[in-house]
């Protein structure tokens, strides 16, 4: 069996596209359909509420426009808000990146004190410390919020010296508590993974829940048996922002691969 319907990747903005490259480059016959919902980012300082709505009406429209054959919430911030309630109100398989990016982090840890860093709402929606729990109760976690580390890679400013002194602050913690291994519990912080490793030290592993989502998915096609054969196609690019600005600095983060780029109305 075979499935020619796309699969549906949304987040507050640019940070899935971290997933999307890993998606792209794992599994290159699959049609993408990328929803950055950049009219209304940052998610990660919103209530809760407003988060599940947002990801209920952008779910909702990719299966009932494309009829998508699955849905990746690339938001770390959504995952921790709505993936179970938008697991049992659709019937269309949905993947989060959280539970992806916790294995991946114990897998590397060899002293079993480990830290996530995230947005305010995703650190304190206590997702990520269920998560570690659940996963091994004996390894110890250290969580910092970030405020701040989105809007910079939102306006495509990785490397400033501001984001550098931001990072030395925010980051602090996470040096204190000499963790050895550091998930990047936000689809936006891989692009600022140089500076990130700059402020927490060369000896402590920065692991990024994309490759492993990816991982994931392609697994869950494969059991379902509707993967897609043939010649590959274009990922397809909506932003509810600023559509100009979404090819500029997408372009510049994800690759050639996001050409056009179409406009989505909440």
């Amino acid at each position: 069996m075979v499935d020619d319907r796309p699969i549906g990747v949304f987040d507050s903005g640019f940070g899935g596209l971290t997933v999307a490259r890993a998606l792209i480059d794992l599994l290159p016959n699959e049609r993408l359909i990328y929803v950055g919902d950049t009219g209304r980012y940052p998610y990660g300082n919103k209530p809760q509420a407003d988060v599940r709505e947002y990801s209920h009406e952008i779910t909702r429209w990719l299966i009932d426009e494309y009829d998508v054959k699955l849905v990746v919430v690339a938001c770390n911030t959504a995952s921790a808000a709505a993936l179970a309630d938008l697991q049992s109100t659709y019937d269309t398989p949905i993947v989060g990146v959280i539970d992806a990016g916790v294995a991946s982090l114990l897998k590397v840890s060899e002293s079993n004190h480990v830290g996530v860093i995230g947005t305010v709402g995703t650190i304190g929606s206590g997702a990520y410390q269920d998560a570690v729990a659940e996963a091994d109760e004996a390894v110890r976690l250290t969580c910092a919020a970030c405020p701040g580390f989105v809007e910079f890679v939102e306006r495509g400013e990785l490397q400033s010296d501001q984001v550098r002194v931001l990072a030395e602050r925010l980051l602090s913690p996470i040096v204190e508590a000499k963790v050895d291994a550091l998930l990047l519990g936000c689809t936006h912080y891989p692009f600022l993974a140089r500076t990130i490793a700059e402020a927490v030290g060369r000896d402590v592993v920065l692991v990024s829940s994309a490759d492993e989502t990816a991982f994931e998915v392609r697994s869950m096609l494969m059991n379902n048996r509707t993967t897609r054969e043939g010649t590959p196609v274009p990922p397809v690019f909506l932003s509810s922002g600023d559509i100009d600005e979404f090819a500029r600095i997408g372009r510049m983060l994800l690759g050639p691969e996001l050409d056009n780029v179409g406009h989505w109305n909440p």
